[in-house]
């Protein structure tokens, strides 16, 4: 049950994740890619930096990025890939856990989405499995792409090192929450791996539909 004590954690990794994210938007200068069309492909009145590109979900549908995924929505986006033996199974356990705490609220006012970082070899089918393999209900899509797509999400999502070798590594972009709500243009991030009720509490905090009751309890 969230308590105020609580809300106001999830408010501070908001805080944090705020930080982090604008240090590295400030190391985008120069590192951008620039192979995908869709680059400047922005909303004409929300003016939103992020590309709409194709993707594919684990359930075999054909999406926009921005305008099916994005668009109005309060969402909660992390990056992993299947072969990964590290962070991912543990951060796709933690988030399952944020899953059923938020209920009906999951595919409804709250829309997650994991997008792998290794679209060269996890196919829809193998993200199929992935989520199979760990349970994953309905109301959470496992994503993939055309690899410069998926890179371009990257960092547009701010998944990245500003040191270049660091960022080569694909497990150093596994352990975060990307926390947005895209009507209000308000976004933060959360560590994967923190208890699920302080990412239920970033969420809440993003998400004026959250009304807590008396006790802390949202609905």
């Amino acid at each position: 049950m969230n308590t105020r004590r609580e809300i106001l954690a999830g408010m501070g990794v908001a805080a944090l994740g705020l930080i982090g994210l604008n240090a590295a938007w400030q190391g985008l200068s120069g590192r951008m890619p620039s192979t995908s069309a869709n680059w400047d492909n922005r909303d004409t009145l929300s003016g939103t930096p992020f590309p709409n590109v194709t993707l594919y979900t684990h359930e075999g549908e054909t999406v926009r990025f921005y305008d099916d995924l994005i668009r109005d929505k309060v969402v909660a986006i992390n990056m992993m890939y299947a072969q990964c033996a590290g962070i991912c199974p543990l951060a796709t356990a933690n988030l399952l856990q944020v899953q059923n705490m938020l209920g009906e609220r999951a595919g409804r006012d709250v829309f997650m989405y994991s997008i792998t970082l290794q679209p060269e070899q996890d196919t829809p089918k193998g993200l199929k499995q992935y989520a199979d393999r760990y349970g994953i209900k309905d109301n959470w899509k496992f994503l993939t792409g055309a690899p410069e797509d998926i890179e371009l999400l990257r960092f547009r999502l701010g998944f990245f090192d500003r040191e270049i070798d660091l960022d080569k590594v694909k497990e150093n972009h596994t352990g975060m929450v990307r926390i947005g709500n895209d009507a209000l243009k308000r976004w933060s991030m959360a560590p994967a791996l923190a208890e699920p009720h302080q990412i239920m509490a970033t969420i809440n905090h993003l998400d004026p539909k959250a009304i807590h009751t008396y006790e802390g309890q949202p609905t």
